[in-house]
């Protein structure tokens, strides 16, 4: 029998929710509410394209050149988007993970990330996923397992789904103050700009139409429990909404314009991190993880 190119399969229900988690990069394949996709998925047996539902660690979006500088000494990464001569999204996107621990609604799955080249670092890595009452629920953690600090940031890609049809016939809502430019040709931070009064305000929900979006938001507005909101209103009547604790600073929305022809804008992606793109580098929300040190990173999504 073929091998599934996204591995092992790990269905976690709650009521009438499914979420499938797989062995590949740990990435959530699906999540569907009565049947209804609140993520728009990739297919079981196709590897997972546009990074859809990865976790990206340790470092989320590009890293110019694949090089970086820490504690006074130069790294040097593959190049993941030779196009752009970039690294893009991390180390564990296609390793293999493996189930920790697996219940009814939850599976946790973890790997170790052993020390390369370019990344002379250890760590522990684990991907709670949980379906409850009140959606699912993501918890990614790092420990780290080395002798000395490592530079750590983390991210996911999930793409909110519409339902049935395209993000052009829904609106949009995200709280976010500013939105991180970036130049059009390697799509690297080249400043900031308040969204107010530019074709970025979502800070009130909004139709999408035909607007490109593949852009970093931060200053993200919080509730009582410290949480920022993305809302992705359909026309079904329904919405998505996706939640970051505070340590995700920045929200990035990709409409998925790039992707495969019959793939595009069928999910809008809506992916935390921990801080912006070529933070690695510039060192802007780069997380110190001194030795033994665990940090934890929470977001959720439901369908309301």
């Amino acid at each position: 029998m073929p091998a599934v190119p996204s591995g092992a399969q790990f269905e976690i229900r709650h009521g009438k929710q499914r979420a499938t988690v797989v062995e590949v990069g740990a990435a959530i394949r699906e999540y569907v509410d009565n049947e209804r996709p609140v993520l728009d998925p990739f297919p079981s047996d196709a590897m997972c394209d546009g990074a859809h539902g990865t976790p990206l660690i340790p470092w989320a979006n590009r890293l110019a050149d694949g090089r970086y500088r820490f504690d006074g000494h130069e790294y040097q990464v593959p190049l993941t988007e030779p196009e752009k001569q970039n690294a893009i999204h991390g180390l564990a996107r296609w390793r293999n993970w493996q189930p920790i621990r697996q219940g009814p609604c939850t599976v946790v799955m973890g790997t170790r990330l052993h020390p390369s080249p370019g990344y002379p670092f250890t760590l522990d890595l684990e991907i709670d996923y949980t379906l409850s009452a009140a959606g699912l629920t993501v918890e990614i953690s790092a420990t780290n397992m080395g002798t000395g600090p490592c530079p750590y940031a983390c991210g996911q890609h999930p793409y909110m789904s519409p339902g049935a049809g395209l993000i052009d016939q829904c609106t949009l809502q995200l709280a976010a103050e500013t939105r991180i430019l970036s130049d059009p040709v390697r799509q690297l931070p080249t400043g900031l700009e308040a969204v107010a009064g530019t074709a970025f305000d979502f800070r009130t929900p909004r139709p999408i139409g035909e607007q490109q979006v593949d852009f970093a938001f931060t200053d993200l507005s919080r509730d009582q429990d410290n949480l920022a909101w993305a809302r992705l209103g359909c026309p079904d009547g329904r919405s998505v909404a996706l939640w970051v604790d505070a340590t995700f600073s920045v929200l990035e929305l990709y409409t998925g314009d790039t992707l495969a022809p019959h793939r595009r804008r069928r999910g809008l992606g809506t992916e935390p991190m921990t801080g912006p793109p070529n933070g690695l580098q510039s060192g802007v929300g780069l997380i110190r993880l001194e030795s033994g040190q665990r940090h934890t990173s929470r977001w959720g999504v439901r369908l309301d």
